[in-house]
């Protein structure tokens, strides 16, 4: 390529993308130790104007903006197109209003969307039922109408089900996977409640004559309870009634004269009053019962219900609720031990998974590492399936330090040496081995070389790039520019002099991992709205032919059960043609195909997801 001479053009622009290429009178431009302490300088010093001007923006904008949660289109989108499918399409409307409009009282919302009263409040019920929608007292003074307010991270929530059940099923069997059903189902219930309705259910799989026992789903419960993963609901205190919208009694008298107090509108947690995981004291005794027949049990049913409904078990009041937070907290320890198994082998995850499994009562959620274990305590814990000896041990923990994920740290030298697990530094490595897998999935090996040595060496030239990465100038030129132009790649101006000229500045490529896993987390938002869109496009194209199966399949099922004769069963299963079952086949197996794509999208949502809360916190 023509380098250009002294009294040559400096810069030529490239026709395809419009960007600009720099040109070097000198050849390739190669650092001295003086030249590369400059540019570090001058780095820090355009680094520092930068935030500097940041901050004078932000302290310039208005407060209704930092109010307002940072909440894009897709987000949006996303969490419409949820609760439509599980909630319909007015409470759909009114929680997607929530979100664009932010907290309203319910005076507004009614105005805004032109919903009737009636059909509002329930939506709203819905809302707060299932934890989507908090309501507070009134912003603008005391006395105020009540506001309700909704966030995309608690409907987002709704997107994860699937994986809630099915770990819930891992650790605890039939009977936890129904308990975690019956919660998300409702939003919340009693113990009492619950215990009977999933003894039931399973009541009702067993074989004739056999029961499920309410003792058995109470321990199972409790079990739950004990490891966090069901919470009490928070009382609700702090604001008024929903029709009066009479606030709450402020904690101290105003003083006349002077400015009145913020008034918090946080709802409380659950962690926030003592008896969060206390389990009551409940009094059911009995068997799960099977379900009655429609024809003659419909006057039997209802009466049983209007005495059920009389009796008291002692946790009257005391509602429950999934903590969400502990299922997430789960996943994330099981990514780190996923990944260290993949990087090293299987001891080296059960030592990470002891290590974690110990200290995950005594770690706050927000922690960057685990509380410091000594080396005898990891032995002592170790599963004795394993039969790791001592020294083993000390190699591996060692092994563990040294490796470059720096998923386990050293923290002192006691007890055989202290050792945590970082849990940020591993988010931090796992998104980054996520984004190297999406550019090298979209742009090839070459562009996630590219990627990666920059990732590496934070900021380089592009002469430097060709030479580290090993590829024709051409090609790297290329690549550089299309991850430039998806934004995987930034490019920064590093100039000698004020006037930014172009032969007196250094343009240096680099990678900042936290704005391309923000970018990258909205488009696997975008990514789940589409499937969900083409899922439910796909039911409404077949929606005849589902509903003729469905109808089918009951009367099926309730003529086994009645016992009928073969002849029958076969001449009910002809009333669908080879051809629809051809076709019913091709869409369960695409539509099968649609909901595993979103549960592996949602992995890969969560784990970027808490990347980004964990430097937030940190």
């Amino acid at each position: 390529m023509h380098r250009g001479t002294a009294g040559q053009i400096r810069a030529r622009a490239k026709p395809e993308s419009g960007s600009v290429h720099v040109l070097s009178t000198r050849g390739p431009h190669v650092f001295s130790r003086r030249s590369v302490g400059c540019v570090k300088a001058r780095i820090a010093s355009v680094q520092k104007a930068r935030c500097r001007r940041e901050f004078l923006y932000s302290v310039d904008q208005p407060c209704s903006n930092a109010l307002k949660e940072q909440m894009t289109a897709q987000e949006v989108r996303l969490c419409g197109l949820l609760l439509q499918e599980h909630f319909g399409e007015v409470v759909a409307k009114v929680g997607t209003h929530l979100l664009k409009s932010g907290a309203q009282n319910l005076r507004t919302i009614i105005h805004e969307t032109g919903i009737s009263l009636d059909l509002v409040k329930k939506s709203l019920c819905v809302l707060v039922q299932h934890g989507t929608c908090v309501f507070s007292s009134g912003r603008k003074a005391p006395g105020s109408p009540t506001e309700y307010r909704t966030s995309c991270d608690r409907i987002l929530r709704i997107l994860r089900y699937p994986r809630y059940i099915y770990t819930a099923k891992t650790l605890y069997g039939d009977t936890g996977e129904l308990i975690i059903e019956e919660l998300l189902q409702r939003g919340d219930m009693t113990m009492s409640s619950t215990v009977k309705t999933v003894a039931d259910r399973l009541t009702q799989n067993m074989e004739e004559g056999r029961s499920m026992d309410y003792s058995e789903v109470s321990s199972a419960f409790s079990k739950l309870v004990e490891t966090h993963f069901l919470q009490r609901c928070p009382p609700m205190a702090g604001a008024g009634t929903k029709d009066s919208g009479t606030p709450a009694t402020p904690a101290t008298p105003a003083i006349p004269g002077t400015p009145a107090a913020p008034v918090s509108t946080a709802p409380p947690t659950p962690e926030s009053f003592p008896d969060c995981y206390r389990v009551p004291h409940v009094t059911l005794i009995g068997r799960g019962k099977r379900r009655l027949s429609n024809e003659d049990g419909e006057d039997q049913r209802n009466a049983k219900k209007t005495k059920m409904d009389s009796e008291t078990h002692g946790d009257e009041g005391i509602y429950w609720q999934v903590n969400f937070e502990r299922f997430h907290l789960h996943f994330r320890d099981q990514a780190i031990i996923s990944a260290v198994a993949n990087k090293l082998d299987q001891t080296s995850s059960e030592i990470v998974r002891t290590m974690l499994r110990m200290s995950e009562v005594t770690t706050s959620p927000t922690a960057t590492c685990t509380k410091p274990l000594s080396a005898n305590e990891i032995f002592r814990s170790l599963p004795s399936s394993y039969n790791i000896p001592r020294p083993i041990l000390d190699q591996y923990l060692t092994l563990l330090v040294d490796d470059p994920m720096e998923f386990v740290g050293k923290a002192g030298e006691s007890g055989g040496g202290m050792y945590v697990v970082n849990l940020h530094k591993a988010l931090a490595n796992l998104a980054r081995a996520t984004l190297e897998s999406v550019v090298q999935e979209r742009f090839g090996s070459r562009s996630a070389r590219i990627f990666r040595l920059l990732l590496r060496k934070r900021h380089l030239e592009q002469k430097q790039v060709e030479d580290f990465a090993m590829i024709p100038a051409k090609e790297a030129k290329d690549m550089l520019y299309t991850l430039l132009s998806q934004n995987l790649v930034q490019l920064q101006e590093i100039p000698k002099t004020p006037d930014y000229a172009p032969s007196r500045t250094f343009y240096l490529y680099t990678v900042n991992q936290l704005p391309t896993a923000r970018m990258l987390l909205q488009n696997c938002y975008k990514t789940v709205a589409n499937l969900i869109e083409r899922r439910l496009f796909e039911s409404k194209e077949s929606k005849r032919l589902l509903e003729k199966s469905q109808r089918i399949e009951a009367i099926l099922a309730s003529l086994q059960a009645s016992g009928a004769e073969p002849e029958q069963l076969t001449e009910v299963e002809e009333m669908i043609t080879a051809p629809e079952k051809q076709q019913l086949e091709a869409l369960r197996l695409h539509i099968n195909k649609l909901d595993s794509a979103e549960n592996q999208v949602d992995e890969t949502i969560f784990l970027l997801e808490s990347y980004v809360n964990s430097t937030a916190t940190s």
